[in-house]
């Protein structure tokens, strides 16, 4: 008789199943220790993280990786300092677990409420951000969730040094072995393997392009959180400030074109378009941007250089690089159906000093994140006050937007009596 060995992630994740029961009732002054260790360890590391990350960026860069992606994977001393003042941010929060919520008293003296629990284990697939390491492992071990991370290949020996520091971290503080494991395989059957491991794992969450996105929805037996597909809008309205406006755009497109909530598509009203679209088309150059116009912005943007003709692709395109499509709309409606049309439900602004448009476009645009005077660059867990996150839902069920702590709990209803029957 023979016996198939387990696969890598099943092996895993059974040991993470195991830590996991223990997590979830560890106290959190001990969860947030070791959310510090972690922290100390990062920046005590740095050396030999950059050692690591160097030769892995030059290797990716000799494979053909390029832009957008060879940043994402970029640690620099600077970005360490960021991931471990994150970590310590998620410890500062409170810690949803225990806590008990709408509690009510019924007519029969019973007292009805519903308590955060954890989810249990939370799988992670991801690609080449190395950071997601840590803000995955930090937000589950907070939230009392197990967790076991899977990187991608290109990214891969520098997310294995980053949860190596994380998992010796949480066991000498204390917590359950295990409860941060990496899959060391960059054998792509491994994805499988984790995907069929319904069993040990209760939720997978996605981090990268559309491929990995698509396969995991369709092969996971167990539930999956979806998103991180920006198709980004930025709405220029007829009564927009127009200084305000210029800098919401740069903001949105430049600071960092690589991530998801980066600007993709720029609408403006036709009635601010003579005197907006020839200025921003010229500052958007001046910091790299190449400008894919439609007929009637590329005749307001003259000669500029960097002004080129939209195709009819691009409308769908998540650039992440130093290009945006530009359309003049006649109207909010036209935004709007724009938008509909062609948005992945990640981000979407609108610069307008109406209330009246600034309270439709918050109502009528779907969306995860929705802006008014302000750049989509804020959707992030860590701007909006999580900490971090484990990444941005752009679905309706379960959790929408950026993951923190109360997004990775459940909960159970506890009754509360003094002898009550039900007759």
């Amino acid at each position: 008789m023979t016996t198939t060995a387990q696969s890598e992630a099943v092996e895993r994740a059974t040991r993470v199943r195991e830590a996991s029961r223990r997590l979830a009732t560890t106290p959190a002054d001990r969860k947030n220790a070791a959310l510090e260790a972690i922290a100390a360890a990062l920046e005590a590391q740095t050396d030999t993280i950059l050692a690591i990350n160097g030769p892995e960026l030059e290797r990716a860069e000799a494979n053909g990786v390029a832009g957008s992606f060879l940043d994402r994977m970029a640690l620099t001393p600077e970005r360490i300092a960021s991931i471990a003042g994150d970590v310590r941010a998620v410890a500062d929060l409170p810690d949803p677990v225990g806590q008990i919520e709408e509690l009510q008293t019924r007519p029969n003296g019973l007292q009805v409420g519903r308590m955060r629990v954890p989810l249990g284990v939370i799988g992670a697939i991801y690609e080449s951000r190395p950071n997601v390491t840590i803000d995955i492992a930090s937000i589950c071990l907070k939230s009392g969730n197990g967790v076991l991370l899977r990187s991608g290949s290109d990214a891969h020996a520098s997310s294995a040094v980053l949860a190596a520091i994380a998992a010796r971290a949480v066991e000498e503080a204390g917590l359950p072995a295990h409860a941060v494991e990496f899959i060391q395989s960059t054998d792509r059957a491994e994805v499988g393997e984790m995907l069929r491991a319904a069993d040990q794992i209760d939720l997978v969450i996605p981090r990268g392009g559309a491929d990995l996105i698509r396969r995991v929805r369709d092969e996971a037996t167990m539930p999956v959180i979806t998103g991180g597909i920006g198709v980004c809008h930025t709405y220029i309205d007829a009564d927009a400030d127009l200084e305000m406006a210029e800098p919401i755009v740069v903001n949105a497109k430049t600071q960092r074109p690589s991530v998801c909530n980066a600007m993709d598509t720029l609408l403006v009203h036709r009635d601010v378009a003579a005197e907006f679209v020839p200025h921003i088309t010229r500052v958007l150059g001046e910091r790299g941007v190449t400008v894919h116009a439609d007929a009637r912005a590329g005749a307001l943007a003259g000669e500029a250089p960097n002004a080129v003709p939209v195709e009819d692709e691009d409308y769908d395109r998540e650039w992440l690089s130093l290009d945006c499509s530009l359309r003049i709309v006649d109207s909010l409606d036209d935004a709007l159906a724009h938008i509909e049309t062609h948005g992945s439900g990640h981000s979407e602004a609108i610069v307008s000093d109406s209330y009246a448009s600034a309270q439709r476009f918050l109502r009528e645009a779907d969306a995860s994140a929705v802006f008014v005077n302000a750049s989509t660059y804020f959707n992030d867990g860590a701007q909006f006050g999580l900490g971090c996150e484990v990444g941005i839902s752009t679905g309706k069920m379960h959790a929408r937007g950026p993951m923190g702590l109360r997004e990775l709990t459940s909960y159970k209803w506890v009754v509360l009596g003094r002898g009550q029957i039900r007759t």
